[in-house]
């Protein structure tokens, strides 16, 4: 949720009501993990395991579309389940990462530091 009481990843339709949507959640969601591997000198290529939840597996399709366009075809391991709910009533995803970038290594490595 942000200062203004809007919701990264919801949209507005003409009459003011938000509208959630699997892509523009997904999207969000691995925006903010992209800033936040930057901020600490990391990258989408250094993630090494993906684990997402998703609280209506019918979006799936949608979702990986998203995904495949931050990752590609040959992303990390990753792991898809699908819960009850989450936090917030209006979060349709939960993405958790995890990246690793040896100590040193130059910012245009390969992940793992791999020559």
């Amino acid at each position: 949720r942000r200062a203004d009481d809007s919701i990264a990843g919801a949209q507005r339709d003409a009459s003011g009501r938000t509208v959630l949507d699997i892509r523009a959640q997904t999207r969000a969601v691995l925006e903010n993990i992209r800033d936040i591997l930057a901020a600490a000198g990391a990258s989408l290529a250094d993630v090494v395991e993906v684990s997402s939840y998703l609280v209506n597996m019918a979006d799936f399709n949608a979702y990986n579309e998203v995904y495949s366009e931050f990752f590609g075809y040959q992303g990390p391991a990753r792991t898809t389940v699908a819960v009850a709910q989450l936090p917030h009533p209006q979060l349709l995803i939960e993405i958790r990462a995890i990246a690793y970038r040896p100590p040193g290594a130059p910012a245009d490595a390969p992940p793992g530091g791999a020559p």
